[in-house]
């Protein structure tokens, strides 16, 4: 069943760019359109764009679903894992988790991106039966999967403040990402050994493009079993450390 909906996916995802993206690669949306008719350009804020890039996306994702045979259930608050829930029409107990994740390319080494987190390593993570900041507990899901995004941010004129345009100068607008790169993993064939940045509770992904494609993160040749084990003892690894270290002697 895993490997049915993970063949359905990247074969939904292989249409996706010329959903988003011109001839040219530019992204199709410039920004934000108010009554009058004045078009306001889109910062070059990461979350900003994430949130957009998923707006843009998500009627073809419903979509996808229903021609799969799944319903989708969001997630219910903003920290919540998966972003998307898939549970199959005809058997409910067949769950699917999907987070989308978005980076730019490292415009000084393109062959690297900024990398991304795939869901914390906490509660819901090493207690499967936990509901703690999770849709569902995390063992009901029978794989976990990336849809991801891999983009060039614009120059840094284009992109420093937001610039007020009439409708009728759409086509002169310079799009603030393009040059799109989509890609389908189970989050533990691309996942790190090192905590996502700015939350140590998050797992990190690798940053290397052609892996990430790839599918071939730091546990991939080892299995899914190691990538749990890792994640699940992170936290408690400074601990038995701690303990297994040398006293030191007061004499």
């Amino acid at each position: 069943m895993k490997k049915e909906f993970e063949a359905h996916l990247k074969q939904f995802v292989a249409g996706l760019k010329a959903h988003i993206s011109t001839e040219n690669k530019q992204w199709t949306i410039k920004g934000f359109i108010d009554v009058f008719q004045n078009i306001y350009t889109i910062s070059a804020d990461t979350k900003i764009i994430s949130k957009i890039l998923e707006i843009h996306l998500f009627p073809k994702i419903m979509e996808f679903a229903q021609t799969c045979g799944y319903k989708i259930v969001l997630a219910e608050h903003q920290n919540y894992y998966p972003d998307i829930s898939f549970i199959k029409t005809d058997d409910e107990d067949v769950k699917f988790a999907l987070d989308l994740k978005t980076t730019y390319r490292n415009p000084r080494k393109p062959f690297l991106c900024n990398g991304f987190t795939l869901g914390s390593h906490g509660k819901y993570f090493t207690d499967r039966t936990s509901k703690k900041n999770i849709q569902f507990p995390y063992g009901e899901y029978a794989g976990h999967f990336c849809l991801g995004i891999i983009y060039d941010r614009g120059s840094k004129v284009a992109t420093k403040e937001t610039i007020n345009y009439n409708i009728n100068e759409l086509r002169s607008i310079v799009s603030v990402i393009s040059n799109f790169q989509f890609f389908v993993a189970e989050k533990w064939k691309i996942a790190g050994d090192k905590s996502g940045s700015g939350n140590t509770a998050n797992i990190g992904s690798i940053n290397n493009i052609a892996d990430i494609v790839s599918n071939n993160g730091m546990f991939a040749k080892l299995g899914e079993s190691w990538f749990d084990d890792y994640w699940m003892n992170l936290i408690k690894l400074p601990l038995l450390m701690a303990k297994a270290a040398p006293r030191k002697s007061h004499l």
